[in-house]
């Protein structure tokens, strides 16, 4: 839900600390978490960032669906 609001609001830096924090609590990313948080970086222009989440998605092991590579080819686009 935070990381939503996050999404809605572009803000990608707070979306991140929210995955960071998942991380360390060691609560388990999920498809719906990271496509949020994709979405964010993309909102807030950092293409990089949609891409390297997208990388620690796969790398992970999370089930990933076209919404994730739809919000990171997206991310892509608005960063020119």
């Amino acid at each position: 839900v935070a990381i939503s609001a996050c999404e809605k609001g572009g803000v990608w830096t707070r979306a991140l600390d929210f995955l960071s924090d998942m991380a360390a609590s060691s609560a388990q990313w999920d498809n719906l978490v990271c496509s949020a948080a994709i979405s964010a970086c993309g909102k807030g222009g950092e293409w990089m960032q949609a891409l390297w989440l997208l990388a620690e998605l796969v790398s992970k092991h999370v089930d990933s669906d076209p919404i994730s590579y739809n919000a990171a080819i997206s991310a892509c686009e608005k960063g020119g």
